[in-house]
């Protein structure tokens, strides 16, 4: 298992839930590098709303069955992990944005 504890990198990936890459939803391939590059581990979030760029608003209601809903992939794991993947990642997103912060990681293990 990977000594993660101590001063990493959060990598937030915003994307929207129709963006695609090669035909498939660009999160699951997204999802399936960082697993395939031995990420630490990645959690996408699907947001309630939002707007990005072009500022266009994305909401879920009821009657609105298909809404490009916003998602954020979060990724936590060492600065040279996040560098060397960084271009891989950009060269399959059309729009978005992705950001990085540090971040001090008290606990990484999974339970026994």
């Amino acid at each position: 298992m990977t000594k993660l504890v101590g001063d990493q990198v959060l990598m937030r990936i915003f994307i929207g839930e129709g963006d695609r890459y090669e035909h498939k939803p660009l999160y699951e391939v997204l999802m399936e590098l960082l697993r395939a590059e031995g990420f630490a581990g990645a959690t996408v979030l699907r947001g309630v709303c939002g707007f990005g760029a072009r500022r266009v608003y994305h909401t879920q209601k009821l009657l609105d069955l298909s809404a490009k809903l916003p998602l954020v992939v979060e990724v936590v794991d060492t600065q040279d992990k996040i560098d060397i993947i960084m271009p891989r990642i950009d060269a399959m997103m059309g729009g978005g944005m992705i950001t990085l912060e540090k971040v001090t990681v008290i606990r990484y293990r999974h339970a026994d």
